[in-house]
């Protein structure tokens, strides 16, 4: 078991210091926590009443100041309650990024309501099964998603409001979602409706779904303990960079400033970003909904001194690679950090060379939605020491390598990749405890799937995947998933999926099909009829057509090592998934 080998960290968690650490029971299971600490994000709701006219939230000509969005968060929350819903009440927020999607979540958190972030590029069927695993009692989304939802909507029992941006009056069952932002404001927060009004540290805070080596999307559970175990960790290893000198140059900026590239409803946008400006009084600035647009991002960045970017690595290229590149003014930039797929070392040289100010904080991180975001960190001259490794474990998370017999094994040898810590999910998947069982131990250990090995120094090195799945720009592809879909096809008697390599994707999705005889389907038919079941980003890019079986060892797997070759043989469409 190894646990982070930072002597600065170290330092900053020992007895009496300002991180220290201590051993205690969380639900059942002694971890390593910090003493001092919040009870709950309602807490954080109250540390940001102190900061009237800060901007906070900015989305194109949309700003609010912190005093502002907390005035919004507090009628919302009155709203809620109003509703009927409160303590452990599940909110499905189905939207691009925008303002209302941050204050629901405050909102939320507040009452101790449980947030259900469904995946915005999901299709109907897989937004049918969010909502209806997690038994969603309230529903708020955007016009574009709506529309996706609107015949199903009524199917579900345990729906009993659906609330939509830019509708002006009633559609159906669905309402205008002002009519939530219109509530009387009542000055302060809400009381939750438990016993004594509070928010406890292990109560849920959300369900964060993703999808499933068995086909079928699961919903990790994310408590508010988790949540603030997770910034305490990144406020740690940052206060540790400082004081090992990796700290920005003055570039004139007073308040930090973020920009959010990535969806909120991924644990990197909401927990990683938002959440973490929220606390640290920093500047959380929107894209505009749609399409990643490097140009727009580089004339925010300049527009709002962003002093912060970062996210898949698949959107560094798409900035670094413009060939407007050089048009606008990205001096304020003093960090880059990203996550969710490995970066190529011509990535990392681009991007110091493309932001030199943010040279001695180029950093990459590693975790799951398991843990809440950050497990381990590497950052500044680690980084350049440590090429490839996504660096040390976070100050209270354990990890240890495991073979396939589960002992533990030395560093320099490779196996599956677990987690334990206060960051890491006890409570299991919602409503799946068979996949709870398999992946968390009785005493806390989470299976991450992932194959890795330490090195001497104790930074972790990631190797391959257990599990059968695709990294594509920063989203998890299952392979089983649209393999199932590709069995629909009445043509299909067998299909196969795997991942070739990207350069700016990382990955892409390939599928090998094998048709009845006498089939006429094409590639483009096959492609077309997985996008009425997938969401974009699942449907395959290259489709190869066979006549024969596929290769298979004598237990009957398919051999899919045989299948993966390049992407250049197969029918491929237009890049325009992302």
């Amino acid at each position: 078991m190894t646990t982070t080998t930072d002597p600065v960290v170290q330092e900053l968690t020992a007895p009496g210091a300002p991180f220290e650490i201590v051993v205690e029971p969380v639900l059942g299971v002694p971890l390593q926590v910090y003493r001092d600490r919040l009870d709950s994000l309602r807490d954080v709701i109250a540390t940001a009443d102190g900061r009237a006219g800060v901007d906070f939230l900015i989305q194109g000509d949309r700003r609010l100041t912190y005093d502002e969005h907390n005035a919004l968060v507090r009628r919302v929350a009155g709203a809620f309650l109003e509703r009927g819903i409160g303590h452990g009440d599940r909110i499905a927020i189905l939207s691009a990024n925008n303002v209302e999607w941050v204050v629901l979540f405050w909102a939320a958190a507040s009452i101790g309501a449980v947030v259900v972030p469904l995946n915005a590029w999901w299709k109907a069927e897989e937004l049918r099964f969010g909502l209806e695993d997690s038994e969603a009692r309230l529903l708020f989304c955007d016009r574009r998603r709506w529309d996706v939802v609107r015949d199903i909507a009524g199917e579900l029992p345990a729906l009993e409001h659906v609330l939509v941006t830019d509708l002006d009056e009633p559609e159906g069952r669905a309402r205008p979602g002002i009519e939530l932002f219109a509530h009387d404001d009542p000055g302060v927060l809400p009381a939750s409706p438990t016993d004594d009004g509070s928010v406890a540290e292990d109560d849920l805070l959300a369900i964060l779904y993703t999808s499933g080596t068995t086909g079928r999307p699961k919903g990790a559970t994310v408590t508010h303990r988790q949540a603030l175990a997770n910034l305490q960790n990144i406020f740690c290893l940052g206060l540790a960079a400082a004081k090992k000198g990796a700290t920005p140059p003055e570039v004139g900026a007073d308040q930090q400033a973020a920009l959010l590239v990535v969806p909120l409803f991924h644990v990197t946008g909401c927990l990683a970003t938002m959440t973490l400006c929220y606390t640290s009084g920093a500047k959380l600035v929107l894209m505009p909904p749609g399409r990643f647009d490097p140009d727009e991002a580089m004339a925010t960045i300049e527009r709002e001194r962003v002093t912060n970017i970062g996210g898949v690595p698949t959107v560094m290229w798409r900035i670094v690679e413009a060939p407007t590149f050089g048009k606008y003014d990205l001096s304020s930039v003093t960090r880059v950090g990203y996550g969710g797929a490995p970066a190529p070392p011509e990535l990392v040289a681009r991007i110091d060379e493309a932001f030199p100010s943010a040279r001695t904080t180029l950093s990459t991180a590693y975790g799951l939605t398991e843990t809440a975001s950050i497990a381990t960190s590497n950052v500044g001259d680690d980084y350049l020491t440590h090429a490839g490794s996504v660096g040390r474990p976070a100050p209270t998370v354990e990890i240890k390598v495991a073979d396939d017999d589960d002992d533990e094994v030395p560093a320099g040898e490779t196996g599956e990749i677990w987690l334990r810590g206060p960051t890491v999910m006890l409570r299991g998947y919602w409503n799946r405890p068979d996949a709870t069982a398999e992946a968390v131990s009785e005493d806390g250990w989470f299976r991450s799937g992932d194959i890795g090995r330490f090195d001497e120094d104790g930074f972790l090195y990631l190797v391959d995947r257990a599990k059968d799945m695709i990294i594509r720009g920063g989203e998890n592809v299952y392979c089983v998933e649209v393999e199932q879909a590709l069995f629909e096809h009445r043509d299909v008697i067998d299909a196969a999926v795997v991942g070739v390599p990207h350069r700016e994707l990382g990955e892409e999705v390939k599928a090998i099909v094998q048709l009845r005889d006498g089939a006429a389907a094409t590639g483009d038919d096959i492609r077309a009829f997985c996008a009425e079941h997938l969401a974009r980003f699942k449907v395959p890019e290259y489709i190869e057509l066979r006549d024969e079986p596929l290769p298979r060892n004598p237990a009957g797997k398919v051999l899919k090592n045989l299948l993966r070759g390049d992407a250049t043989a197969f029918a491929a469409a237009d890049d325009s998934a992302l």
